[in-house]
């Protein structure tokens, strides 16, 4: 799968169901920096709809979103005070 641009950390969320592949992102956050930008690779279908209602509720932004067959790749950067 071609990289969608550079980020800090990765989480491979595949395998896992709603909620757990929120939830792993979540925790590895909650250890990363305001502008760092974590990866996740998910095959949940339900994520789609997740990550964006997670990233919006917890004010990060969602940057981008790559399909290939049943993966998806989501680039999150954390937000918060810089």
């Amino acid at each position: 799968m071609p990289r969608l641009m550079s980020h800090d950390q990765d989480v491979d969320a595949t395998g896992l169901r709603c909620p757990l592949p929120v939830l792993k992102a979540r925790k590895r956050l909650s250890g990363m920096a305001s502008g760092e930008v974590l990866r996740v690779e998910a095959d949940d279908p339900v994520a789609v709809v997740d990550f964006p209602h997670f990233c919006a509720e917890n004010g990060h932004d969602l940057l981008a979103v790559q399909e290939a067959g049943e993966i998806r790749v989501y680039l999150i950067r954390k937000g918060g005070a810089a």
